[in-house]
């Protein structure tokens, strides 16, 4: 390992800069006007994986973004197959002008690099692209067989990887999936992630009358659409913050008294945390802690609402149609097509007569839990814990990974999150940023994951 390590270190500006090169790329998914941005970060990273000395290194065309390929199968049948997912498009950097620095120039203050996308997740990601180049530089083979599978569509809810996970089937054949696109449970608190919420993204419109109207006019006469909005998504939760959707929780899993109680030995500091949001309650379901509400319990958030005038000053405006985004978090047993139809069939009940609702579901994903005893995850253990001097603790998060369900109904494989973030790295915020110190410690950690798992 001491070579590995000292390579990393000799190598850590030079791996730096590379990553500020990729982070400059603005690879927003969502925004159709980066399309060719998208495409030249996919290009930055295929580059890496040929000079790296990767085989088989290949940039598939979707729909939409491409997907970049990569292998190194030398190793031999003995040994396990990981497969790396990650993906380098991003969040739009909205609102602009909350950002102390510009969100594509990459800016380094107290140790952290400020930019969209150096946590969640083109920092993450290239982590492992460095750790398998400084072994492959330091011995010249890898300890196990690697693959890696990197997307420009997670933020979009990667709706073309799935299909190419069926159609690659047999080209992505392997024994686990590892996976950075989690946070570690605090500063110097190693930790890995076993469990993700699901997701189901919704969005709900009202019309009304045919054109906007003055409100002095036909105020009181008309419905209006933002007004029955706001009702409608009022009705969604009660003041204890339980959902009120008929059959909701008919499937949720509960936690057992063990996972409750290991919840309660996590070194959880509420009163930092709430601190750290300038908040001065928690809010949250009854009955439960903020870090069971936060990971292990089906959330309803609205995430977007727009309708009638937003400009300076005054306008006396009853509009014409409001709308509203909607994401539900959801955990075991939930399907995320299951709650969208609940979902649809509750706001369709309670609307109100004069107006005309319509609700889309836009994508979604199943939970995903990983057993603990499963040797992977023992061997992330082990690398942390080499890397970091101190045992990892296993969490469960509240984000959402969909694809990692999907890596597990086609290619019948669990998935490791090695998470090297925090969750005050204001990922899809302005001013996101990632420790420097936790780059480098990650790329230790990674390689030294492939290592125990070789041996």
């Amino acid at each position: 390992m001491a070579s590995v390590l000292d390579f990393i270190d000799a190598n850590g500006k030079r791996f730096e800069e590379e990553l500020f090169d990729l982070l400059r790329i603005p690879s927003v998914s969502t925004d159709s006007s980066k399309n060719d941005d998208v495409k030249k970060a996919a290009a930055f990273l295929h580059a890496q994986l040929e000079q790296m000395g990767l085989e088989n290194v290949k940039t598939f065309p979707t729909k939409k973004h491409p997907i970049v390929y990569g292998e190194y199968l030398k190793a031999g049948n003995d040994k396990p197959t990981v497969l790396i997912y990650g993906h380098y498009d991003v969040q739009p950097p909205d609102p602009l002008e909350l950002w102390e620095s510009e969100p594509f120039t990459p800016t380094v203050k107290d140790g952290k690099v400020y930019a969209r996308g150096s946590a969640d997740d083109k920092g993450q990601a290239y982590i492992h692209v460095k750790s398998v180049e400084s072994l492959l530089k330091t011995s010249g083979a890898l300890p196990v067989n690697v693959k890696f599978i990197l997307e420009g569509e997670e933020e979009i809810g990667s709706p073309n990887l799935v299909p190419f996970l069926k159609e690659q089937k047999e080209l992505l054949a392997c024994d686990m999936v590892l996976i950075s696109d989690t946070s570690m449970f605090g500063k110097d608190i190693p930790s890995i992630t076993y469990g993700l919420r699901g997701l189901a993204y919704m969005e709900v419109e009202v019309f009304g009358p045919a054109r906007d109207l003055h409100s002095g006019v036909y105020g009181g006469a008309v419905n209006n659409p933002l007004n029955v909005l706001c009702e409608i998504i009022a009705k969604l939760k009660d003041e204890n913050g339980v959902i009120q959707i008929p059959g909701f929780y008919d499937k949720v899993r509960l936690l057992t008294p063990s996972e409750r109680d290991a919840y309660k030995e996590l070194p959880f500091d509420e009163e930092a945390y709430k601190k750290d949001l300038k908040i001065d309650e928690v809010y949250g379901e009854e009955g439960y802690s903020t870090l069971e509400r936060a990971s292990a319990r089906p959330t309803l958030d609205v995430n977007g609402i727009w309708g009638g005038y937003q400009g300076e000053g005054a306008k006396t405006v009853l509009p014409a149609k409001a709308g509203a985004k909607v994401s539900m978090r959801l955990v075991p047993d939930q399907d995320p097509h299951e709650i969208a139809e609940l979902f649809q069939k509750q706001v369709e009940a309670i609307a109100p007569k004069g107006v005309k609702v319509v609700v889309r579901e836009h994508h979604g994903g199943q939970p995903a839990v990983t057993d603990l005893d499963f040797y992977g995850m023992k061997a992330a253990a082990k690398a942390f814990a080499d890397v970091y001097g101190k045992e990892p603790l296993f969490t469960r998060e509240g984000g959402s990974i969909p694809i990692v369900a999907s890596f597990k109904s086609i290619l019948g494989v669990n998935s490791i999150l090695m998470g090297f973030g925090l969750n005050s790295d204001a990922i899809h915020s302005p001013n996101e940023h990632f420790s420097l110190e936790d780059f480098h410690r990650g790329i230790k950690t990674s390689a030294r994951f492939l290592q125990i798992l070789g041996e």
